[in-house]
Order: structure tokens, then C-alpha cells, then sequence
């Protein structure tokens, strides 16, 4: 176990990578639902756009913007990659993705673990999300927003992607490993873990910060016992792949929901 000295540098880097990546989004996210709730229209009357076209009369530009979008954040994945490797590292023998599970050594059973945790978690997801838009604690979640050129599909699989890796690596991968270099015990890495990973889907409403914490809970159960980030990446990019393609699709149908 690192000493004082140590612990308290890998609670600070923790925070400093938090800082860049989806810390920052949670604080943003909690200005979003306070500037919501002090509207005067009900929270669930409300419409919350994600995917949006930046410069929808120029489409080239549009897909530059779009594109640095999901590779711009992708930076603090390859910092937290790196920190694991260059600063007290977990495992001498092993590379920080490999001691996470981020890589390809079992491509197999990853990809059927992520389709079941998908399933798991996707089905009473949607549930969860129509009830509490009934309740009134949630917006109307606008999944798929881009004009509707030739690349929007692939941009939107890309962006899936890119969520599936900036979450699971970081909120997973690495923050578990640092808390428990720190001394955190599991269940107090999994509870911080998931409330950040809810608070920073606040944005959506209340709905969307409780089911984000259940997620982030089960997807957390699932590394400490496999020891594998890529079953989740797997899972995250299935379920916002379904979101945002899926809603695409129904919105060019007429479909509303």
C-alpha cells in the first residue's frame, strides 16, 4: 500500500483527471437541471438535445466539428492510460490496459457479456426513463439531433463510442484501481463512482441521475468480479448506439417518444 505521501498524490490526480474529463461535466450538468428546475415550465415539459449540428447549411463543416467533438474528449482517456502506466503502477508485469481489461484478449466473451449487460440494463432503462417522464422528474431526452446528411449515422455510432470509452475507462478502469491504491474499500469506489456517473447525466433531469447511479453500480459489480473494462465499453456503446440511431430512425419515421 502506497504511503501518506503517495496516497494523497493519487487523490489529487484523481481529481486534476476528473478536472478535465467528466468532473467538469458534472458541474455543468448540475448548472443545467438548476437553470431547468428555475424555469416556468414543468421539468417534464422541458426538451433536453443531444447530437446537435453545429453548422447545419455547411455539412463539411458540420462533420469536422462533430468529429473533434469525439476525439477532443478521448484525450483524458489516454491521460488516465497513462498516468496508471508512468505513476505508481498497479502491476509491474502488466501495462495499465491490460491490468484493467482494456484490451482485445478475450474478444469473445467480451462482446457477450456487453450484449447482456445491454440487455440487462437497456430494457427496464427505457422503462425507467417513459416512468419518469410520467412523474414529472424527467425531460423529454432528444437523442439524435444531426442534420440529416450521409455521415450522421456513422457520426453517431462514433459518438456512442467515444462515451462508451471516456465513461467505462476512466469512471471504472481507472478511478477503481486509484481508490483502491488509496485504501477506498469497494463499496465506497463503487457508490462515489456511480453518484458521479449520475451527476453528470443531470442534465437529462432526476431520471436520469438515478438510473445512471443504478448503471454505474452494476457495471461496477461487473469489473470487480470479471476485472474487465471492455465488457462495459462493449454494453455502453451498444445501449447509446440503440439511443441515438434508434431515435434517429423514429424521429425520420414520425415516430415521437
Amino acid at each position: 500500500m502506497a504511503g501518506e505521501t503517495h496516497r494523497r498524490g493519487l487523490r489529487t490526480e484523481t481529481l486534476l483527471v476528473l478536472g478535465v474529463s467528466l468532473g467538469a461535466s458534472a458541474v455543468w450538468a448540475v448548472l443545467s437541471i438548476i437553470e431547468k428546475l428555475t424555469r416556468p415550465i414543468p421539468l417534464s415539459k422541458q426538451t433536453t438535445a443531444m447530437n446537435q449540428s453545429a453548422t447545419p447549411d455547411r455539412p463539411w463543416l458540420d462533420l469536422a466539428y462533430q468529429l473533434a467533438g469525439i476525439a477532443l474528449p478521448l484525450v483524458a482517456v489516454l491521460l488516465a492510460l497513462y498516468l496508471l502506466n508512468r505513476i505508481h503502477r498497479p502491476s509491474v508485469e502488466l501495462r495499465a490496459a491490460r491490468f484493467i481489461g482494456f484490451d482485445r484478449s478475450e474478444p469473445g466473451r467480451d462482446a457477450l457479456r456487453g450484449l447482456g449487460l445491454a440487455a440487462l440494463i437497456g430494457i427496464p432503462g427505457l422503462a425507467f426513463y417513459f416512468l419518469a417522464k410520467a412523474i414529472g422528474i424527467n425531460t423529454q431526452v432528444s437523442a439524435a439531433n444531426l442534420t440529416a446528411v450521409w455521415w450522421s449515422g456513422p457520426v453517431l455510432v462514433l459518438a456512442a463510442i467515444e462515451n462508451a470509452l471516456l465513461e467505462e475507462v476512466i469512471m471504472v478502469g481507472y478511478l477503481f484501481t486509484r481508490w483502491r491504491q488509496i485504501g477506498w474499500s469497494w463499496p465506497l469506489v463503487m457508490g462515489v463512482s456511480a453518484v458521479i456517473r449520475g451527476s453528470y447525466h443531470l442534465y437529462q433531469g432526476f431520471g436520469g441521475f438515478a438510473g445512471n447511479i443504478v448503471m454505474g453500480l452494476v457495471l461496477g459489480l461487473v469489473f470487480i468480479r470479471t476485472r474487465r473494462v471492455m465488457p462495459l465499453v462493449v454494453c455502453h456503446a451498444v445501449l447509446d448506439t440503440v439511443a441515438f440511431v434508434g431515435y434517429s430512425v423514429l424521429r425520420a419515421r414520425g415516430v415521437s417518444i
